[in-house]
């Protein structure tokens, strides 16, 4: 099982428990952790609460989440929107809203059901029966293009040049604020919070080195349109990084961006993705359309 224990801050106050989590914890569903709560899994200063109850600030909450299952992964006809495919990958876009691989709560519905269901026996088996051919994944909330393997072979190869930085990721993303440059990098160590142990942060004495570069596409009143290459591809990093530059993500309510309807969750798509591939060494590269959230929000954010 896993156990997760964190203090709830001021801005977070007056928020119900379940909606909270379900932010906090976004690879599980709502209902899930509605039920978590109903079984006492859940507790408030080592009480357990009810689905409705109204943070505090100090609370403390201390959740419990049992193992996900390994077995019995049904496959899917989930109409996955496969860019590119021949008999070693596929190039998927993921849509808003999907996670990548099962997880407690989330047994169905994720990209490997559906994965399943196209590719069959087709997929490689390095990391598990949790995540057969999934060599690097995004948020449930980001969108866009993923490499997925379906021989180790592949998978080895990609693994390779993740490790390498050597994958072309270029992500679009609707930010916060005015920017004073067009241009920058943030290059901060990026590890778990020291106070959080569900968010990442810039941590020095404890992260990973993390890299970011990004260029403002287009300036609005007070938010802006930006892409950003990463070098690195650590958990939350465009996410952490542009909130620790004050420039955090539009409907990233985790890291301290504003909360705005139609966002529901970060605006984050990734866009360009590019690679050698393992058989013929050639280097391709895919792009894909902003996702019809996102363009909508661009369109708001211009009156």
């Amino acid at each position: 099982m896993n156990v997760y224990s964190f203090l709830i801050e001021q801005e977070s106050e007056g928020e119900r428990i379940d909606r909270f989590l379900s932010v906090y914890l976004d690879q599980h569903s709502r209902s899930f952790l509605q039920k978590l709560i109903k079984d006492s899994q859940v507790t408030i200063n080592g009480k357990p609460v009810k689905a409705s109850y109204k943070l505090k600030e100090g609370d403390r909450i201390e959740l419990t989440v049992p193992e996900p299952i390994q077995t019995n992964i049904l496959p899917e006809d989930l109409h996955l929107d496969i860019v590119y495919e021949d008999d070693s990958l596929l190039v998927v876009n993921k849509p808003k809203g999907m996670v990548v691989h099962p997880a407690a709560g989330h047994a169905s519905e994720t990209l490997v059901n559906g994965l399943m269901y196209h590719c069959k026996d087709h997929l490689s088996g390095i990391n598990g029966v949790l995540r057969p051919g999934i060599v690097h994944r995004i948020d449930k909330d980001t969108t866009g293009l993923l490499i997925v393997c379906k021989d180790d072979l592949a998978h080895n190869s990609i693994a390779a040049q993740l490790k390498e930085h050597s994958i072309t990721r270029r992500y679009h993303a609707l930010v916060q604020g005015v920017f004073k440059e067009q241009e920058g990098v943030v290059n901060a160590p990026i590890g778990r919070s020291p106070s959080n142990r569900l968010r990442m942060a810039v941590n020095y004495e404890h992260g990973k080195e993390a890299v970011t570069h990004y260029k403002v596409l287009k300036q609005f009143r007070d938010r802006a349109y930006i892409e950003c290459r990463l070098e690195t591809g650590r958990t939350h990093q465009i996410r952490v990084h542009m909130s620790s530059i004050g420039h955090p993500l539009i409907g990233d309510t985790l890291y301290g961006g504003p909360a705005v309807k139609g966002a529901e969750g970060q605006t984050l798509h990734a866009k360009v993705i590019g690679f050698v591939h393992p058989v013929t060494g050639e280097y391709m590269e895919f792009d894909s359309e902003l996702p019809e959230y996102f363009q909508l929000l661009l369109q708001k954010s211009v009156m």
